[in-house]
């Protein structure tokens, strides 16, 4: 018995290495293209850059495009969370501001082949590919406002322009990276917040690991309580004033959609 459940174990055990991920499936087409980033000293020349025109959740005309920042332009950084429902767990994602281009989003995800939809027990075992989606908020934001129905927040973090120019740098590798070569989902090590503060440490973050990060659904609370947004206002109050949903919902497809998100939101001094 102890020699066939050994058989039976190490069966598994070489089935499950030899499933590997791949970027040849049969992709939903929000996920359908891999960015890639080109840098040329200050420029950085991005392609694969999402920016959906939205008639419904389901109708919707595809559109990747290419864009050019300059890292002397980024001036700040900001921070979203978003609920299917309010609760332990959400989606996190970053936008990059620059003085002289509209503010680039990137955000982790899975990547859904067409008929999938996300399943969090699922993402533990290889179900998913993952891809950093780069785009426009016009998408990147407002299919989650305006479409899904999520409850989306936006708040704006005090970090340094320095400290902002290298943490894209190291997103713009990993986007790369993980155009050369596939890699897993993983809910615990291989996700959105898990991933943001695993480059945020390499980008010279101070701070060790807190249970929010996996429970990101109580994460604006972390970023609170470190002092890295606005802290003048009680946590309530600045939680209700970062509710984006009413401002996104009015804006619509705006050209200015980013700037009247942000309009009402507390302000905070870059450090």
């Amino acid at each position: 018995m102890r020699v066939v459940l050994a058989v039976l174990f190490l069966g598994v055990v070489g089935w499950w290495i030899t499933i590997q991920p791949s970027h040849d499936r049969p992709w939903r087409p929000e996920v359908a293209v891999m960015p890639r980033a080109v840098i040329d000293g200050d420029s950085v020349h991005l392609t694969g850059v999402r920016n959906f025109d939205y008639r419904s959740l389901d109708d919707f005309t595809v559109r990747y495009e290419e864009r050019e920042v300059q890292l002397s332009h980024l001036t700040g950084l900001d921070f979203y969370v978003s609920y299917w429902a309010e609760g332990l767990v959400g989606h996190t994602f970053l936008s990059f501001l620059f003085d002289n281009a509209p503010p680039l989003s990137i955000s982790i995800e899975t990547r859904p082949e067409i008929g999938e939809g996300f399943d969090p027990l699922a993402s533990l075992f290889k179900q998913f590919e993952l891809i950093y989606v780069v785009g426009d908020e016009r998408d990147i934001v407002r299919v989650r406002t305006n479409y899904r129905h999520e409850a989306v927040y936006l708040y704006r973090l005090n970090t340094r322009p320095e400290d902002a120019r290298r943490l894209l740098l190291i997103y713009l590798a990993r986007i790369n990276e993980l155009a050369d070569r596939p890699e897993f989902y993983h809910l615990l090590s291989n996700s959105c917040t898990i991933n943001i503060v695993r480059y945020a440490n390499a980008a010279g973050r101070q701070g060790r690991f807190d249970i929010r990060h996996l429970f990101n659904g109580l994460v604006d609370s972390y970023l609170y309580h470190s002092g890295r947004v606005n802290t003048t206002l009680p946590f309530e109050e600045l939680r209700r004033r970062s509710l984006i949903n009413e401002a996104a919902q009015a804006a619509d497809g705006a050209p200015d959609f980013s700037q009247r998100i942000r309009e009402f939101l507390p302000r905070v001094s870059r450090r």
